[in-house]
C-alpha cells in the first residue's frame, strides 16, 4: 500500500490492487479512515472521522490532487 504523502496526523494512501477503481486516496488518522475520488473530488465512504474533520480532509484532497493523481497514474501505469 503505497504511501503517497503525510500532512501532520494524516497518511494519505492507496492499496496496490486498487487498479480497477477510479482513481481514489485513502486517509488514515489512527482508527479513522476515509476515501475520497480525486475525478471528481467527492467522499465515498468514512469511518469514524467526525464532518468536521471530513471537510478539512476534503480541502487537503483538493490542494494536492494532482500530487495524488500523479502518484496513482505513475503506479498503475507501471
Amino acid at each position: 500500500m503505497p504511501t503517497v504523502l503525510r500532512l501532520g496526523p494524516y497518511r494519505f494512501f492507496f492499496y496496490s490492487n486498487e487498479n480497477g477503481e477510479p482513481a481514489h486516496i485513502h486517509i488514515q488518522r489512527e482508527k479513522m479512515l476515509a476515501k475520497f475520488w480525486l475525478k471528481p473530488i467527492a467522499l465515498a465512504s468514512s469511518t469514524r472521522f467526525p464532518p468536521k474533520e471530513l471537510r478539512k480532509l476534503e480541502q487537503l484532497v483538493v490542494e494536492n490532487k494532482e500530487t495524488f493523481l500523479e502518484a496513482w497514474n505513475g503506479y498503475f501505469s507501471s
